[in-house]
């Protein structure tokens, strides 16, 4: 058994994608349309067999619920492991991205806003 997919709501895939690929850097894998939305996933351009992530429309009103409930408390949609909290923090920062949580030492983690619902924390292991 192995983890090859994981997913996050988002509230507009069209824009989930720019922000997860022009802002995040990470790469559209798959782009299929399902009925009125798409199956749409990004991986990260510096792992080979790597888990996509699902881009996943928040149009059922529970998922909605769940996503405005979590951010609400603060609570992470996933996690990135990054190999420098602070200097993905710093790069992110410069393209706009908000960090309702600034980088902390110990543990070292970041919590930033995706703009799509999310908040997501980046984690160095």
């Amino acid at each position: 058994m192995r983890i090859e997919l994981s997913s996050v709501f988002v509230d507009d895939q069209e824009k989930a994608l720019r922000f997860y690929t022009d802002i995040l850097g990470f790469v559209k894998k798959t782009d299929m349309p399902v009925g009125k939305f798409r199956w749409l996933t990004v991986i990260s351009p510096e792992q080979s067999g790597c888990v996509e992530l699902l881009l996943e429309p928040n149009d059922n009103p529970t998922a909605k619920t769940y996503q405005a409930a979590i951010f609400d408390q603060g609570i992470p949609a996933t996690a990135f492991a990054v190999d420098d909290v602070q200097h993905e923090y710093d790069q992110l920062t410069k393209r706009g991205v908000t960090f309702p949580t600034k980088p902390t030492p110990s543990p070292p983690l970041a919590i930033f806003d995706d703009t799509c619902g999310n908040l997501i924390q980046l984690y160095q292991p």
